[in-house]
């Protein structure tokens, strides 16, 4: 399946061209059943997406969170199907913020095998394929720049905040005693990105989120040596149809740091 990356960065920079444009020309949100908002670009996004992918690949089912709020959830009990956010940040893209996303990732066996992470407002691209695969396209260059976790700084940590969600109080409890050097908001899945490309080093979400907000994050994040770990140190696991593909507080992290998340997560548990 890795043959199709080409075509699948191409559909996600298609997908955010439709994004630039309505985010550029004005719109209008609703808001779902479960509270969160949803435009006209989150929509025609994901239309784009479903339509290529079900010619790139018809045979697998296709989870997509427009879809699901719809109703329309797939039959996945095979592992292999795709999860994609059209518009990762709709919250971003409502208040006129630029760091919203377009998030594909494939999963094989309930894991992120694939992921593509497009940023329309800065024409920027992440993707991988597998371990030691990921990479970045900057804007205006063919060069797909190899990216992975940096070793954490002797300065300290450099931890990721959401710019429109987060618990300062939980996040500050479970940072305990270690060393912080510097505090990086961003938003939607850039936050995984900032850890795959090593400009920061941690990242801790103890609100909620959906399998799609996560799974091309995990993709390329796992290719450049990170992991997305629940609050007991375990893989984030994907395929929660009971749960309504909720995830659990979780943190995202380097290969060094998971021993680190153990010992927190202990110690909050006691």
């Amino acid at each position: 399946m890795a043959d199709i990356l080409d075509d699948l960065c191409a559909l996600a920079r298609e997908a955010g061209a439709v994004e630039k444009q309505i985010f550029e020309g004005g719109f209008t949100a609703e808001i779902k059943q479960d509270g969160s908002p949803v435009t006209i670009a989150d929509q025609k996004a994901e239309e784009i997406i479903i339509r290529k992918i079900s010619e790139m690949t018809p045979d697998i089912p296709f989870l997509g969170e427009e879809s699901v709020a719809a109703g329309r959830v797939p039959d996945i009990s095979g592992g292999l199907y795709w999860c994609v956010d059209p518009l990762d940040g709709t919250k971003e893209f409502v208040e006129g913020g630029g760091e919203f996303t377009v998030n594909i990732a494939l999963m094989e066996n309930f894991k992120p095998v694939i992921g593509v992470i497009y940023v329309p407002m800065k024409d920027v691209l992440y993707a991988a394929t597998g371990a030691g695969t990921a990479f970045m396209q900057m804007a205006g260059t063919d060069e797909k720049k190899p990216i992975s976790v940096r070793a954490v700084p002797d300065a300290g940590l450099t931890v990721v905040t959401s710019r429109r969600h987060g618990n300062p109080a939980a996040i500050e409890n479970f940072l305990g005693g270690w060393k912080v050097s510097e505090l990086l908001a961003c938003s939607s899945s850039l936050k995984f990105c900032a850890i795959a490309e090593g400009r920061a080093d941690f990242y801790p979400r103890l609100g909620p989120t959906s399998e799609w907000d996560t799974a091309a994050g995990d993709a390329i994040l796992r290719a450049a040596g990170g992991h997305i770990l629940t609050m007991d140190g375990q893989p984030l696991s994907y395929g929660k149809t009971e749960e309504n593909f909720v995830n659990p507080h979780f943190v995202a992290c380097p290969e060094s740091l998971k021993k680190m998340v153990s010992d927190a997560a202990v110690r909050l548990a006691r």
